[in-house]
């Protein structure tokens, strides 16, 4: 197993719009954020696909990766993810397939099958029809046909896309998307920064089946990692009321905008709030640099991940920047 330091730190990020500000500012923190990422010596910046969420700025999953990649140098940026059986297999491989034509080297395409929003705009994004469990896996291949150089004779051709190979990653949360990446031969990414508990099985399901492929010769896996980090373990806390905040919103149903952190707030809920946000949160890393750097190492004992994809839920901008600022230096420690 390779040693915590060799473990790669990377971002996810939903765009957050926070409360009293503007959707282009939380555009503009999402670039800022990258570009000091990008200086951190981060491997890769994804953004999500949500819609129809008044908290999340990143539906436009495939916009935002052109703006933020047009704004950094070296960095991979990609989709964490685009959500397959929301698009096209064709409209998802001329969108990459032209962000890849514009920064060669440096695009990467994480899907996912859930629908990321809400039955209402399941249906404004035509997601009527009954989805069964191998369309998804069918609407994988045929968008990796379509991003392989075209065949002779072959009639339907992405332009851009074909010939672009973007590197492809299966996301989830379950053992179906472990399944599949394995047998694809594929990189997988686990959503443990929301939906941890089948963390350890799907990782395991994902190493013992994995197919080699010509996109991946071994098993590569990235878990998501909720990260708040400040010079003490008390200021942590205390800037991880806004995450707490949120992922209650989340449970309970009822989203919102990122919120400032409020002194005490874990402490005022009732006990099954509290359990429910600590099993949202089982992955996540909260304190100063020396409890960050244990909870890293800890993580990797665990889950012997390739790489941290680090969601960082902070309602000041400068205090977020920090935050990755100590997650980078404890790693490295």
């Amino acid at each position: 197993m390779a040693s915590l330091q060799d473990t790669r730190l990377s971002m996810l990020d939903l765009v957050a719009v926070r409360e009293g500000s503007s959707i282009a500012e939380a555009l503009a923190v999402a670039l800022r954020t990258a570009r000091h990422v990008e200086g951190l010596g981060f491997t890769r910046y994804w953004l999500a696909e949500h819609h129809n969420m008044p908290g999340i700025a990143s539906s436009a999953t495939a916009v935002l990766v052109g703006h933020i990649a047009g704004g950094t140098q070296r960095m991979r940026v990609g989709s964490g993810g685009v959500m397959l059986p929301n698009h096209a297999p064709l409209l998802v491989a001329e969108a990459f397939g032209t962000l890849a034509e514009l920064y060669p080297g440096r695009i990467d395409l994480g899907l996912g099958r859930a629908p990321g929003t809400d039955p209402l705009t399941l249906r404004a994004l035509r997601r009527d029809r009954i989805e069964r469990e191998d369309d998804f896996a069918r609407d994988l291949a045929e968008l990796q046909h379509l991003l392989d150089a075209p065949a002779p004779g072959q009639r339907l051709v992405a332009v851009p896309g074909a010939g672009t190979q973007v590197p492809l990653w299966l996301l989830g949360s379950s053992l179906f998307s472990a399944r599949l990446a394995a047998r694809r031969g594929l990189p997988y990414a686990f959503a443990s920064h929301f939906a941890p508990r089948l963390l350890l099985p799907a990782l395991d399901l994902y190493r013992s089946e994995f197919t080699p492929s010509p996109a991946l010769a071994r098993p590569y896996t990235i878990i998501g990692v909720p990260l708040v980090a400040a010079d003490t373990d008390a200021q942590a806390q205390l800037l991880a009321g806004s995450l707490f905040q949120r992922v209650l919103g989340i449970v309970s149903g009822r989203r919102a905008r990122l919120q400032p952190p409020r002194p005490g707030f874990i402490d005022q809920l009732e006990a099954p709030q509290r359990a429910a946000i600590a099993d949202f949160l089982a992955a996540a890393v909260i304190g100063s640099a020396d409890t960050v750097r244990r909870g890293f190492a800890a993580l990797h004992e665990a889950t012997a991940a390739d790489e941290f994809m680090l969601t960082c839920d902070v309602f000041d901008v400068d205090a977020r920047l920090r935050a990755l600022d100590i997650a980078a230096a404890a790693l490295r420690a």
